[in-house]
């Protein structure tokens, strides 16, 4: 179980990471993270130390929520695919950057997958969405 502070539960919260967040899909699931921007004390213009932005934002840790919706199977399967997901995102959660949100959602595919393609995919689907973004040129 995650712990309190670690766990998406406001529609609100989904909201905000699905529509602001980088989205990767990799084989069972579809993640999307939202990374918040570091603010550069270089170029601050407040009179308040550059400190004490750093210590607001260490204080949040990285958040997760799963989606498993009833396309993925009856209760009995979304259930374990979520306890699967949940293992696998607590493990992976002290890698994310601070108050970073991350939401997994599941795909029908979740079902079937064991455990390791699980593991695997949801790896890569990270790592797609922590990648910087390229510009493509038209």
């Amino acid at each position: 179980m995650l712990a309190a502070a670690q766990r998406l539960r406001r529609s609100t919260d989904f909201a905000a990471a699905v529509r602001g967040g980088r989205r990767a899909g990799r084989g069972a699931v579809v993640v999307h993270l939202t990374v918040p921007v570091t603010a550069d004390p270089t170029t601050s213009t407040s009179p308040k130390p550059a400190r004490d932005t750093g210590a607001e934002q260490a204080s949040v840790p990285a958040r997760a929520g799963f989606v498993v919706s009833k396309a993925v199977g009856n209760a009995v399967v979304r259930n374990k695919v979520r306890r699967r997901l949940r293992a696998l995102v607590r493990e992976r959660l002290a890698a994310l950057p601070t108050g970073s949100t991350l939401v997994v959602r599941a795909l029908p595919a979740a079902a079937e997958a064991s455990y390791p393609r699980l593991a695997a995919d949801l790896d890569a689907a990270v790592a797609v969405a922590r990648s910087p973004r390229e510009r493509r040129s038209r």
